[in-house]
């Protein structure tokens, strides 16, 4: 009796690994293109404009002052930023070479969400889909959160000055109480998102041709206001914090990921993704070098506005109307940052929906094939983080959840790699597994660098996800075949036959 209550016991454990580590076919994803109701779109250019747009924006103009400065629990650690953001883009370099391979196999919404399931089974997907939702979300409000710095400024820099308890947080101890020009952002953004990805796919060009010409601007008239005495000490607090920094400003090196959540709405996904992730990484890296060593140079890293470097950088040395300037198009920029973001979060939603895994109400589309419910949703959500909650913890929290999602790509890549080694691919990362193995232990690492209250946050997280998988996600799966769903997955393999 007792060995043959071991053996269900043993034999249920089984059923239950087996229903949570089942695999999406790369046959089903080409199929559900096709049926997705999301609009073709997006050309090489635009979605390399959307990758720009994702990785420059509040990076350089909010968190480089923000490492260099210094906060009350980190020293600052002044022109040696500029490491920071090199050891964080060596990182991230890793990270994108594996998510073009991915790219290049399967142009779907849901990015790593999808990558995960499809390489490393349902649960682990989960959980890197769960993660997103909430980070994707923390990043549209800590960009939110920078662009009220600008903002604030601009109206400082034409004599505006606008009461302090509208304009930050409590924590802040500016007798703050909520941040509102960061939640109308947030709100604008979602409008703007709700118009369409044809609409938004044109506004971002245009808005990221902008950001360039207004970075290379800020670099070409700063590099005569440079003195070279601000750079020494250049690392005046040590390697240590140099290090912790690129934890944080991790942040500004990403965003080529949110990008391939629009895979699907791309005019030729396969070709098309891989090239635009690497192209948007490169272009951004050289304009953070060129960057960041004019700001410290223009500025004694003690001197630098936190909020909004580059203004009080050009402020300090007589030049109060290119602040001004500067303040109005960082707005615009940094627009650009939160409208990708925003996307991300909206096609990772929409694809677990889709999936079973979330509530199908979700995954409607409009006659734009626009995502609405979760658009507004999201937007929310986002304006609600950035009215009450502080830049830096919010900024941390984006970071764990990035980082996390990155190992579980670079790990899906090497497994996919060895398991799947004649599926077609576009694009095959160098060095395999040398740079995946790279970027696991480098995204690891810089976890490790974060706060222990920003792994408890995500901690929380995580287990309400966990939660709502077992008790909702796991049952209405598209892949369980007693899903009330399932006929779903079954009329579209009809129409395949």
């Amino acid at each position: 009796m007792g060995a043959t209550s071991e053996q269900e016991t043993l034999m249920s454990t089984r059923d239950l690994t087996k229903s949570i580590m089942r695999r999406k076919p790369i046959d089903d994803i080409e199929e559900e293109n096709k049926h997705s109701g999301l609009f073709k779109s997006l050309g090489l250019w635009q979605l390399t404009a959307i990758g720009v747009g994702g990785i420059i924006g509040v990076g350089i103009f909010s968190l480089a002052g923000l490492v260099a400065h210094g906060s009350e629990s980190e020293p600052g650690v002044g022109p040696a930023v500029l490491f920071s953001f090199l050891i964080a883009g060596l990182a991230s370099a890793a990270a994108a070479l594996s998510y073009a391979e991915f790219a290049g196999m399967i142009p779907r919404a849901g990015s790593a969400y999808t990558y995960g399931y499809v390489a490393l089974g349902e649960v682990i997907g989960w959980f890197i889909g769960w993660d997103l939702l909430l980070e994707y979300i923390a990043i549209v409000a800590v960009v939110a959160i920078g662009i009220s710095g600008y903002f604030d400024a601009f109206l400082s820099g034409i004599g505006i000055h606008m009461p302090a308890w509208m304009t930050s947080t409590f924590d802040e101890g500016k007798g703050g109480v909520v941040n509102i020009p960061a939640i109308a952002v947030c709100l604008l953004v979602a409008w703007i998102l709700s118009r369409g990805t044809r609409t938004f796919g044109r506004f971002e060009l245009v808005a990221v041709a902008i950001k360039v010409v207004l970075i290379l601007f800020i670099i070409g008239l700063g590099i005569f206001y440079i003195d070279t005495n601000n750079y020494n000490p250049f690392m005046p607090s040590g390697f240590g914090p140099v290090v912790a920094g690129s934890a944080t400003v991790f942040f500004a090196v990403f965003g080529y990921d949110a990008m391939s959540t629009a895979a699907e709405e791309a005019t030729d996904g396969k070709k098309h993704m891989p090239k635009a992730i690497i192209l948007s990484l490169i272009v951004a890296m050289l304009l953070y070098v060129a960057a960041t060593l004019v700001l410290t140079g223009m500025q004694n890293y003690q001197d630098i506005d936190p909020k909004a470097g580059f203004a009080s950088a050009f402020n300090g040395v007589g030049l109060p109307v290119i602040a001004t300037i500067i303040s109005v198009f960082a707005v615009l920029s940094i627009l650009t940052v939160m409208l990708t973001f925003l996307l991300g979060v909206t096609r990772v939603w929409f694809s677990m929906s889709r999936d079973g895994l979330l509530p199908g109400w979700f995954a409607k589309t409009d006659r734009h094939g626009t995502p609405q419910r979760v658009t507004w949703i999201a937007g929310v959500a986002s304006a609600v983080l950035a009215g009450v909650f502080p830049i830096k913890a919010v900024a941390d929290l984006t970071n764990i959840g990035i980082l996390a999602a990155f190992v579980v790509v670079c790990l899906s890549v090497i497994i996919f790699r060895y398991t799947k080694p004649d599926a077609p691919r576009t694009f095959r990362l160098p060095l395999m597994p040398v740079v995946p193995l790279f970027g696991m232990l480098a995204s690891g690492f810089l976890m490790l660098q974060l706060h222990w209250e920003t792994w408890l946050r995500f901690g929380v997280w995580l287990v309400i996800g966990l939660a709502i998988y077992f008790g909702y996600g796991r049952k209405h799966s598209l892949m369980n075949p007693d899903s009330p769903r399932h006929q779903e997955a079954v009329e579209m393999h009809r129409h395949v036959g």
